[in-house]
């Protein structure tokens, strides 16, 4: 088929890229700005930003399918800029897909949508219920964006939603980099001492669940119109999680640690410097971030192997594995 992945560019999108190709499919790519490692792949690049109409219009043209993986994402930011890219964005991509009648999105959300502040999520499922009262307008605009997709689901137009949960492994340019910056500087903390349990989901994990829900996803299918989390299904402690991935990277072990309280009131502290001061970049710490490191955060995934066959392929430990041997060869 013809399909097109929105941030095909990005650590995901490059994932999807290579196993929808790996499928056989014709794929395009939908980003803002050339990627030579998509050239490199043969992916046909479209360039331009989900919040222009027309462009996203443009680039839906002639496509069959819809992964619609591009997001703004992190722990700061204007509302506008986070609804810019993932409201308006994504009210863009289901415009444009009725108008040239695509029938299949696979979207990706997040956990985050679910994010109740210090409430514990231990072995939860899709009943969890979702977040409200956010203090970051990611998981906000992620959570409208994810009620807009289902919402949009009927007999011509199939769609789902898929949570992966933390994702790493090779290709990353973003958890690990600064991990690896943080704990040699000596500024890696683990907020409330680390011995919370996390899910996470290894890149190739990840990729392989959303084409999963590509096969199995049609007007009336089990999946559609529904939400799934997504993960290895091997929650770990933070710090072993942590120490495991700088131990791929060649680096000691990090332990020292930092009250919840202290932390959120630092987050709380900075949230408003940045703010009153305009600085650039992200703070070290958020009220949201903290709560995020802070708190378990594990889920059940039987659902998603129930309705459309995900079962992880590739172990954490044969991750980390895969991730120290690529971690010298990066560019």
């Amino acid at each position: 088929m013809k399909v097109l992945v929105t941030g095909g560019a990005g650590f995901l999108g490059q994932a999807l890229c290579r196993a929808l190709q790996a499928e056989g499919h014709e794929v395009s790519s939908f980003q803002r700005s050339h990627s030579p490692a998509l050239e490199a792949m043969g992916v046909r690049q479209l360039r331009g930003d989900l919040a222009d109409a027309g462009a996203v219009h443009a680039a839906f043209a002639g496509q069959e399918a819809i992964f619609h993986n591009a997001a703004k994402a992190g722990a700061w930011g204007s509302r506008e800029s986070y609804f810019s890219a993932n409201v308006t964005g994504t009210r863009n991509v289901l415009a444009a897909m009725r108008a040239h009648g695509i029938g299949r999105l696979v979207h990706t959300s997040t956990p985050s949508v679910a994010h109740r502040g210090r409430e514990a999520v231990e072995g939860n499922d899709e009943t969890t219920p979702l977040g409200t009262h956010f203090k970051a307008p990611y998981p906000e605009s992620k959570l409208i964006a994810e009620r807009e997709v289902l919402a949009a689901n009927g007999p011509g137009l199939a769609t789902v939603a898929l949570r992966p949960r933390l994702i790493w492994g090779p290709g990353d340019t973003q958890l690990l980099p600064r991990l690896v910056d943080r704990a040699r500087s000596g500024r890696l903390r683990f907020v409330g001492g680390g011995h919370n349990r996390m899910d996470t989901t290894y890149i190739d994990n990840a990729a392989q669940a959303h084409v999963d829900a590509f096969k199995a996803l049609a007007p009336g299918a089990a999946c559609a119109g529904r939400a799934y989390f997504i993960s290895n299904g091997e929650p770990r402690e933070l710090r072993r999680i942590i120490n495991d991935m700088l131990a791929a990277a060649g680096e000691p072990p990090v332990d020292k640690t930092l009250p919840f309280g202290v932390a959120y009131a630092a987050g709380a502290v900075l949230e408003a410097a940045w703010a009153a001061l305009r600085l650039g970049g992200e703070p070290p710490m958020t009220r949201f971030l903290a709560e995020q490191l802070a708190t378990p955060h594990w889920y059940d995934i039987s659902a998603a192997a129930r309705d459309f066959g995900y079962v992880p392929r590739v172990s954490m430990d044969e991750g980390l594995r895969r991730l120290a041997a690529w971690w010298p060869t990066r560019v």
